[in-house]
């Protein structure tokens, strides 16, 4: 497994790493196990997390059931500032929320220190400063290592870079937004700014919610038991004309060259500026076994034009 940087930080990740939503709720805890231990077996290193994950905790509770010893083996990495109870009490950015949520993630993930923490919105409610300079007290606490942010906008990743560099605190490392094949808005703004101030970009939903395996097939309905046929709205979303006519192409290009879907959303992922570790989830050993291969391809300069063509 290759391992890279996160951005300009010394923190070292495996260029695939295990998202870990499905842990309290598609997958049991016995699953889960078989799971994350085959995929520290394979090098993957970076585990994703959320308090918000399985119901509220669910996720975090079962890696804290499940890692023991192997804690030490990985990157661990969970948010916070999504709503953690229905009368809006818990979530956000404040001080006096950080300072709350990260004990409970801690107590759940049965571990005294978070490898990233990371804000999962952006809470208008907050000053920046207010909110950096409590994680910073995290990190100088040794309860935190690093710092990271998911789905802000590139406006406010920059302010919080320069008002990180003002109060001489502890700067965002990463940024985790939706990025793939079918999804490339952050080519616009986000992805100059990550490169700009040399943030490692965490993509998630790297297969579009299933649509770049390959599985679904343009005018035939999604299969039992897939995520289409579960959740139409996911459905609706990702399956447009516009986004199956580029899967037809997409795939013909990944047979033609002896590849399959999962190889070139990943490895194409893989080869993109400020990209440090492909997020994945998994419900079955088979799948993180697969993910673990699919970055081994290494595409060319004409295969990324190629590509680009097909899909901007």
């Amino acid at each position: 497994m290759e391992i890279r940087n996160l951005g300009c930080s010394g923190l070292r990740v495996s260029a695939v790493g295990l998202g870990c939503n499905n842990f309290g709720q598609r997958t049991d805890l016995e699953t889960s196990r078989k799971v994350i231990h085959r995929a520290i077996d394979l090098g993957i290193t970076l585990f994703d997390t959320a308090d918000i994950y399985a119901d509220m905790g669910g996720s975090e509770t079962v890696l804290g059931e499940v890692l023991g010893d192997r804690r030490k083996d990985i990157v661990l990495a969970t948010k916070f500032s999504k709503p953690m109870s229905t009368d809006g009490t818990k979530q956000g950015a404040s001080r006096r929320y950080i300072m709350s949520a990260v004990e409970a993630s801690l107590k759940r993930l049965k571990t005294d220190y978070i490898d990233l923490y990371q804000q999962h919105d952006y809470d208008a409610l907050t000053p920046i400063e207010e909110t950096l300079r409590a994680l910073d007290d995290l990190i100088r606490q040794g309860k935190v290592r690093y710092i990271g942010n998911s789905n802000f906008p590139a406006w406010r990743v920059a302010e919080a870079e320069h008002v990180a560099r003002a109060m001489n605190v502890s700067r965002f490392v990463s940024c985790q937004d939706e990025y793939s094949l079918v999804v490339r808005d952050i080519e616009r703004d986000l992805l100059p700014c990550a490169q700009e101030y040399e943030l490692g970009l965490l993509p998630f939903f790297p297969l579009a919610s299933g649509l770049l395996t390959g599985k679904y097939k343009r005018g035939q309905a999604a299969p039992d038991d897939t995520r289409f046929s579960k959740v139409p709205r996911l459905r609706d979303r990702y399956a447009t004309p516009r986004n199956e006519e580029i899967v037809e192409k997409l795939q013909a290009f990944a047979q033609a060259r002896g590849h399959s879907m999962l190889d070139l959303a990943f490895s194409w992922l893989a080869a993109r500026p400020q990209v440090a570790s492909v997020i994945a989830g998994a419900t079955r050993v088979e799948q993180v076994e697969q993910n673990a291969r699919a970055i081994s391809w290494r595409l060319t300069s004409e295969d990324m034009s190629e590509i680009d063509r097909m899909t901007k």
